[in-house]
């Protein structure tokens, strides 16, 4: 996968992790707010893959 399809991956966990949480905390369903958290993280994560792969191939086209 390439950082952008990381990013973009990540985004929409993210959000969907975010309204899983949200909809948890509404219906009181801890459950789902724990996936959603979970998800959220997972998000973060390929976002953060992301941006480390962008960071690595600027190094390499200075070489």
């Amino acid at each position: 996968m390439g950082s952008t399809s990381d990013k973009i991956a990540g985004k929409g966990n993210e959000l969907a992790g975010k309204v899983k949480q949200a909809t948890g905390d509404v219906t009181g369903n801890d459950k789902l707010r724990a996936e959603g958290a979970a998800q959220e993280l997972k998000g973060d994560a390929q976002q953060a893959k992301g941006k480390v792969k962008d960071t690595a191939k600027g190094v390499v086209d200075r070489l």
